[in-house]
């Protein structure tokens, strides 16, 4: 446990305390390059499963030169103190997401209560959760290692909280890596709506990838009449919701939803899901649903990272407070991209309602001004980090080189097994060598295959819940939700 300040303009205040853990270096001191904090996104997820998985990706006689440095920011899982709003907000069931149901009072009257709820028992630390706070404590981890320089990789929000660490501290940067990248500019609202539009289009792919396998999941052969069959099952279960089990609660049309926006982040989960829809629609069957529920989507004893997520979010920029705005303009993305908007809309609407909107000094300008080279990755297909926000962060970052993954879908691409990838990863943090391609994108690589369609057939025994996975499985969803 690391004690920093709450405040870090009253750096003689109240203290908190930021959990920590290191992999150290075992090369000879000689070939050591110092420690690496690594950051799986979120905002608020923890990264201390990071440092024994990232550096068991790469080659060891690259690994061993590195401390690897995992921490949970600051008021998430066992940072003290753990900031709990309402534990039982995610609990099943949930009112649906759909406006055409008439569950729109319900929502706002939930996310209220919530964001009232967080500044009642947290108003002297909400106001201090976000990326900047988050950076400063970066660097308090750097002090407490006795290092002048620092390694960096992140992932989704991570990315974020990177390049605000270089913009603070540049001269304590020595490499950065960011992979899957938040635009440093666009407005968290903003960003929701790219969100929406780019997993629509994850959407119709796994459709379309499910319709060219008739054979396997008898959904038929057109895309249109796969996202049909959702569709059906999502009002099927608005009368009749399933039994969670082994989680609590019922499986209703909100907890369906959740249960499948996982796949624009993964597209391996996509033989799971098309497993979902033909054993309710074709048998009856409704335990891959459970599986896939509590597998992905089922939520853990509390509400989690959401506080943080809330705190980053809603504190750093200056939100709709209107909510005929908020209606008049989802219905317009909801037009276009129907699979996620109202999902996405009531995930961020206790935005509407924060106390602590606008922080100035919660996001920064972005320059790049002292930073060394900075190695960016990027998926074109991106749902949860689309990719106008790396050519931004690239434009922002005179230094920086791009990689892209042209068609690739990976929300955080690296250390799928893709060579191209990992072997330029590798390479920088072996050497700083970076791609020497000229243009925008200084190197391009090919996405990986889609998977095998494969009907999952259930075990006879209840699975057990995973409550939305471990962070230590490498499918894991890290990142901007």
């Amino acid at each position: 446990m690391l004690e920093v300040p709450l405040d870090y303009a009253q750096p003689n205040g109240t203290k908190i305390e930021i959990k920590l853990n290191r992999l150290p270096a075992t090369a000879p001191k000689s070939e050591r390059q110092g420690p690496i904090l690594l950051n799986p996104g979120g905002p608020g997820d923890s990264g201390l499963w990071m440092p024994a998985y990232v550096s068991g990706k790469i080659p060891q006689d690259v690994a061993s030169t590195y401390d690897w440095i995992g921490f949970d920011p600051r008021g998430t899982n066992a940072s003290e103190p753990h900031v709990t709003c309402d534990a039982h907000f995610f609990d099943a069931e949930r009112p649906d997401y759909q406006i055409s149901q008439g569950t729109s009072q319900a929502w706002l009257e939930k996310s209220a209560t919530y964001a009232a709820d967080c500044a009642a028992k947290w108003s002297w630390f909400l106001p201090h959760m976000t990326t900047v706070d988050n950076a400063r404590d970066m660097d308090s981890i750097r002090r407490a290692l006795g290092v002048q320089k620092i390694n960096f990789y992140g992932g989704s929000w991570g990315t974020s909280l990177g390049s605000t660490y270089g913009q603070l501290f540049p001269s304590h940067v020595r490499r950065m890596v960011l992979d899957s990248i938040v635009g440093p500019t666009i407005s968290w609202y903003d960003h929701n709506i790219l969100q929406d539009k780019e997993h629509q289009r994850r959407f119709d792919a796994f459709a379309a990838w499910t319709a060219k396998a008739d054979s396997v999941y008898h959904l038929g052969t057109d895309a249109a009449g796969v996202e049909q069959k959702y569709y059906q099952v999502e009002a099927a279960l608005r009368t009749s919701p399933v039994a969670a089990a082994p989680a609590p609660g019922k499986i209703g049309p909100a907890e369906f939803e959740d249960t499948f926006y996982g796949g624009g982040y993964n597209f391996l989960r996509w033989p799971q899901m098309a497993t979902v829809l033909s054993a309710y629609l074709t048998k009856n069957d409704t335990r891959p649903l459970q599986i896939a529920y509590n597998r992905y989507a089922a939520p853990g004893a509390d509400d989690g990272t959401f506080p943080a997520y809330n705190a980053v979010q809603c504190t750093e920029n200056n939100w709709p407070r209107d909510w005929e705005f908020w209606k008049r303009d989802q219905a317009k993305v909801n037009a276009v991209a129907p699979f996620y908007t109202y999902n996405n809309m009531w995930y961020n609407a206790a935005c509407m309602f924060w106390p602590y909107q606008g922080n100035p000094a919660g996001r920064l300008k972005i320059t790049g001004k002292g930073l060394p080279p900075v190695l960016l990755f990027q998926a074109t297909e991106d749902a949860a980090t689309p990719y106008p926000g790396a050519l931004a962060m690239h434009k922002a970052l005179p230094g920086s080189e791009l990689v892209v993954q042209n068609g690739g879908s990976f929300h955080e691409i690296l250390f799928h097994g893709n060579a191209c990838l990992d072997d330029t990863f590798t390479a920088y943090l072996r050497d700083g060598r970076l791609p020497s391609g000229k243009g925008v994108i200084a190197k391009t690589c090919a996405p990986e295959p889609d998977p095998t369609p494969v009907y999952l057939t259930p075990p006879p025994a209840a699975v057990k819940t995973e409550h939305a996975l471990p962070a230590t499985d490498p499918q894991a969803i890290h990142g901007i939700r």
